[in-house]
């Protein structure tokens, strides 16, 4: 075939996967995890002074304001919704009325995958700052439901998209700031995974625990669940009709300005070539090894059913901005845009973004890192066309 035939295919069937696209809808997005994808579940009562993402200049790049996302514009589900014509996602824990027939966001800054009592039994209450496990954010899904998709939700949501995670991150967050080695972290990596992936699986039946942790932010989350509604059987998202399901990896903590500021070595052998903490990587890419094993499972299980599970490689998008950050537009991936103290992370927690003697950058865009532990709408908006197009996602959420 000539060179002048092989590039009008090409052309064919970019145009013909381009078209596929512009017809792929949905009728909903529906988003659980952490942080990373939070719109506002702490700020449906008004944005607390304490909470320092509610600060300037948090929110300044899209929104000209602070909207309770940890970034300085949107998140990852904001250019979902973008892409499919549905509106940002409202946060789950918005006053009665909201509208969510066209998705909600169960994400909340400082989730977990474990439940409270998991870390009370290793002695780490006091690094949970927050208590919106897993376990919390399903019971949340399901209290809206009803008003989502009445007694037809199985129809409903198999044409709906759903993003599980990312989950595992302040797991691993609270044991390594609470005194535990990477090491000891890993031992509990299985169980964790464990967690994630029986949120997706019907076939792994298993009760919400009962739960008495009152975190010191409980009046921010208004969890608003009873302990008996705790303890009923939750379907999981198969089960309940969900046939589009996402779920990211972690990201490389070891390449994240907070780390590296706290944990910095004199030692190069700890660092990679890239200059990341090497020890927090494998951390993430041990998690990420299980969780793909797990998705893969998942995978073959629910094909025939006509279920997409992708795993989404969280990791790998973002480590290939900091190997080739020019590729990206990034001029800088270690220094923190919005920080403190200058020198090459540019982060301390005592002056952390949105805190006194803290300052944003002039050009967020040209960063990888926000806050030393967020990442820039810029970098969010890449990681989204990673996953949509497959190259950090797979199999890639659009499809013909």
């Amino acid at each position: 075939m000539g060179s002048h035939h092989r590039a009008l295919l090409l052309a064919l069937l970019c145009a013909s996967s381009a078209l596929a696209a512009s017809a792929q809808k949905y009728n909903a997005i529906f988003n659980f995890g952490d942080s990373i994808t939070d719109t506002g579940n702490l700020c449906t009562n008004g944005k607390p002074s304490m909470i320092t993402f509610t600060q300037p200049p948090y929110g300044q790049t899209y929104f000209g304001n602070p909207t309770c996302r940890c970034s300085d514009g949107r998140v990852i589900v904001d250019f979902l919704s973008d892409k499919f014509g549905l509106p940002f996602l409202q946060p789950s824990k918005a006053s009665n009325g909201t509208d969510f027939k066209q998705g909600a966001n169960m994400a909340i800054t400082g989730a977990t995958a474990m439940d409270a009592d998991f870390f009370r039994a290793l002695g780490l209450s006091d690094k949970i700052w927050n208590n919106g496990p897993i376990s919390f954010q399903f019971q949340w899904f399901q209290q809206i439901s009803t008003s989502v998709c009445g007694q037809d939700c199985k129809s409903y949501l198999a044409k709906s998209l759903f993003v599980f995670g990312e989950f595992g991150g302040n797991d691993y967050n609270a044991m390594i700031f609470g005194g535990y080695s990477t090491d000891q972290a890993t031992k509990y990596t299985p169980k964790i995974v464990n967690t994630i992936s029986r949120g997706i699986d019907v076939r792994d039946q298993f009760k919400l625990a009962h739960h008495q942790f009152t975190p010191v932010t409980s009046q921010l989350a208004n969890a608003n669940t009873s302990s008996s509604e705790l303890n009923e059987s939750t379907q999981k998202l198969v089960a309940m009709g969900a046939m589009d399901i996402v779920v990211p990896g972690v990201l490389p903590i070891g390449c994240f300005p907070i780390y590296l500021t706290v944990y910095q070595s004199n030692n190069t052998a700890d660092y990679d070539d890239l200059g990341c903490l090497k020890k927090f990587n494998d951390l993430s890419t041990y998690h990420n090894s299980l969780l793909q094993k797990r998705v893969a499972v998942l995978q073959t299980r629910y094909r025939k059913r006509g279920a997409r599970i992708m795993y989404a490689d969280f990791y790998n998008g973002v480590y290939d901005m900091v190997r080739n950050p020019q590729k990206y537009g990034f001029s800088s991936v270690f220094e923190t845009c919005c920080g403190s103290g200058g020198g090459k992370y540019n982060y301390q927690n005592s002056a952390r973004c949105g805190m006194a003697g803290a300052a944003a950058c002039a050009s967020p865009a040209s960063h990888l890192s926000w806050d030393g532990i967020h990442l820039t709408e810029a970098a969010y908006k890449q990681i989204t066309d990673g996953w949509l197009n497959g190259a950090y996602c797979s199999p890639a959420i659009l499809h013909s």
